[in-house]
């Protein structure tokens, strides 16, 4: 399966898509990076304009390399589901359309093997895409930036907070958060795999699993308490963002940040579980629909 997976990985590098991923991302980074070397105190300004008087802060550190990352993934991380897309979309319907599907049948490999190492390709790609995305958005960033204590602006309930996070206590969160971004964007893989079972040009499989993902996307963020109670808890779209809980950092009784902790470990665990359970179902579902379909071209 080495050498198989080994053709699929090359058959990725080869097509002009794989690279415009990586281009949107280093320009949409680039881009950030640009406006706030330019002109961050302004957006911090705004940010802080409603606690200017009870909260201590040296502006002009505020803006560093750890906040730009976090300002960063929290635009990019909500796009590269459509990056993924692209070439998961096209795994089994992209050798449809070439006629090739026929002649990858004719392997000694089983269409399960073939099809899960599809899947492994779209991961690979998918890891590469977020150590790229890190390189720019962490790396580069504190480069350019300089590191320094961490604010996160969040809201909780009807309220604003701000929570400062200590440099020494950063660098972990990052490492979880993009692990846990890592199990997100492999569900859309998975869906993206599955739909292009079905089809037999890769535009089908891409525009649909990309619509899918903004239409429960939007129901996740509709605020009505009937969806809320039983429709959100089984969108994957609502656990997404949960690597936003790496960074909400518990408080003790007296409601100082606590260095080293999570606000709510179990509800990021519960939905790490509820995220590798999608990718469970949407492969075998596609590895099912594979075995039984019917291959004419």
């Amino acid at each position: 399966m080495l050498s198989l997976l080994q053709i699929e990985l090359f058959k990725i590098s080869r097509r002009p898509r794989t690279y415009i991923a990586f281009a949107a991302i280093t320009a949409i980074v680039l881009i950030f990076q640009f406006a706030f070397k330019s002109d961050g105190q302004s957006y911090m300004n705004l940010m802080l304009q409603n606690v200017q008087d009870n909260f201590e802060l040296d502006r002009s550190k505020a803006i560093n390399g750890y906040f730009m990352c976090y300002i960063i993934l929290n635009t990019l991380l909500v796009q590269v589901p459509i990056l993924v897309a692209l070439i998961a979309g096209d795994a089994i319907s992209g050798e449809a359309n070439m006629g090739t599907l026929r002649l990858i049948m004719t392997k000694p490999y089983s269409r399960t093997q073939i099809l899960f190492v599809k899947f492994l390709a779209s991961f690979i790609f998918t890891i590469l895409l977020l150590i790229w995305m890190a390189i720019l958005a962490l790396f580069l960033s504190l480069y350019i930036f300089g590191a320094d204590d961490m604010l996160i602006f969040r809201v909780k309930g009807d309220e604003s907070q701000i929570l400062q996070i200590t440099k020494d206590d950063i660098m972990w969160r990052y490492f979880a958060a993009f692990g846990y971004a890592t199990i997100a964007l492999t569900v859309i893989a998975a869906l993206g795999i599955l739909l292009s079972v079905f089809a037999e040009n890769s535009i089908g499989p891409i525009v649909a699993t990309v619509c899918i993902v903004l239409f429960f996307t939007i129901v996740s963020n509709i605020n009505v308490p009937i969806i809320d109670k039983n429709v959100k808890p089984w969108l994957f779209t609502s656990y997404l963002v949960g690597w936003k809980g790496f960074f909400y950092i518990g408080l003790d009784a007296e409601g100082q940040p606590v260095k080293g902790s999570i606000e709510n470990w179990p509800a990021i665990r519960n939905s790490l579980y509820i995220l590798i359970a999608h990718i469970g179902v949407f492969l075998s579902i596609a590895i099912y629909s594979f075995r039984k379909k019917d291959i004419l071209s």
